[in-house]
């Protein structure tokens, strides 16, 4: 016989565990004329019995039925499956954990959590020591904390030969100014790269240009190449990031944005652009948008991945209207401006493609080229000319 402390100590559970299994009528002391409980050799090993079962994932209940009846196989199925699913939660978890120590991979991590709270997702890589420029690089090109160095000293690589960072041309550039219904004194362009487009603004506005961008090195070559032409007086540079923009309200009578908005979220964009436009000012920009209803699989894919907020048209002149702007006209760029980054680009990555067989970066980026030269006819970036109205 045994008193319950000595009953767990030989099996192992606290005393409290042991009173609960006789609430639950699982074991059943015998009371003796001294009132100690005390419990056989049946109860020590009805309570291994019971340790194996719980070892086995059963809840109490549940081992209470096996112990008392023949057992039910559906009931074990069942618990089978919740502990399949429970497994594989773990295994997920565990991947997770590894990735951010550097030991998998984090890219499907970071798009689910770009997608679904970008702004948080944003806060958290500054607070792991990546500063707002880094962080936004990681978000929308590494997406991989580890490996983000590596990856953007090869993407650098790449570009740092191209004119162009992205589709464009002079005349759709020109063509966009010349449906601003007002000449504009003051022009903020926000993400100007290397200037191509800034200078067709100066030259055929000649208004003030402010252009900003965060990569100073781009800035560097669009001063070298406006002093060379003799335009330096009527530009600006500011390394900048496009979401603090350093500028005073009611500024600039046009903000230009070719390319770039995404970055922020076109809807963000819209919102937090605005109060830096004059109460008659207008705003210009550029998004990829679907040129169809049925987009192929494999878009659907690449967009899913790379740009998820990709909308149709329509839905991006509703949210512009829905932002407070009126609508002056709309289209799409041109396929020269198409043409015009991505067969440079083609031609760079397959130059490099000897030396650099294992980039992560370079795969990236030969994997968009061939989609975007591919599908062209299914999405593209379109132009919107935009009035802020004025408040009533």
């Amino acid at each position: 016989m045994y008193r319950i402390s000595e009953l767990a100590a030989k099996v192992g559970l606290s005393r409290t565990a042991l009173l609960y299994y006789e609430k639950q009528a699982l074991i059943s002391g015998r009371r003796l004329d001294n009132g100690y409980r005390v419990y056989s050799d049946k109860d020590v090993q009805r309570v291994r019995l019971i340790k194996q079962l719980l070892a086995g994932g059963l809840t109490l209940k549940e081992c209470k039925v096996c112990l008392e009846a023949k057992v039910d196989r559906q009931l074990l199925r069942n618990r089978l499956e919740a502990l399949d699913e429970e497994i594989e939660q773990k295994q997920r978890s565990r991947n997770l954990l590894a990735a951010i120590l550097g030991e998998g991979d984090l890219k499907g991590w970071h798009e689910d959590l770009n997608k679904q709270a970008p702004d948080a997702h944003l806060d958290w890589l500054m607070k792991q020591g990546f500063s707002e420029k880094e962080a936004l690089r990681l978000k929308w090109l590494s997406k991989d904390m580890n490996e983000h160095d590596v990856y953007m000293a090869d993407f650098m690589k790449v570009f740092e030969t191209l004119e162009r960072w992205g589709p464009g041309s002079e005349e759709d550039t020109q063509h966009a100014l010349s449906l601003v219904p007002q000449k504009p004194s003051t022009i903020l362009e926000i993400g100007c790269g290397k200037g191509l487009a800034t200078q067709v603004l100066v030259t055929q506005s000649q208004a003030s240009v402010t252009a900003i961008d965060n990569e100073q090195s781009a800035l560097d070559r669009l001063t070298e190449r406006f002093e060379q032409q003799g335009l330096s007086e009527s530009l600006e540079t500011v390394c900048a990031n496009m979401s603090q923009l350093p500028f005073d309200k009611e500024s600039f009578d046009l903000i230009w944005s070719e390319g770039s908005a995404y970055i922020l979220g076109v809807e963000k964009a819209l919102k937090e652009w605005k109060p830096f436009i004059t109460s008659q000012g207008h705003l210009v920009f550029s998004d990829m948008v679907w040129r169809t209803d049925q987009p192929s699989d494999d878009s659907v894919e690449f967009w899913q991945q790379e740009y998820p907020d990709i909308q149709t048209i329509q839905t991006r002149l509703t949210q512009i209207k829905k932002a407070g702007y009126e609508v002056i006209d709309h289209f799409p760029l041109s396929e020269q401006a198409w043409s015009n980054y991505y067969q440079p680009l083609k031609q760079r990555v397959a130059e490099l493609e000897p030396d650099m067989p294992s980039s992560v970066a370079l795969n990236d980026i030969q994997r968009e080229v061939n989609i975007c030269t591919e599908r062209e006819s299914e999405f593209g970036y379109h132009l919107f000319v935009l009035a802020k109205r004025a408040r009533k």
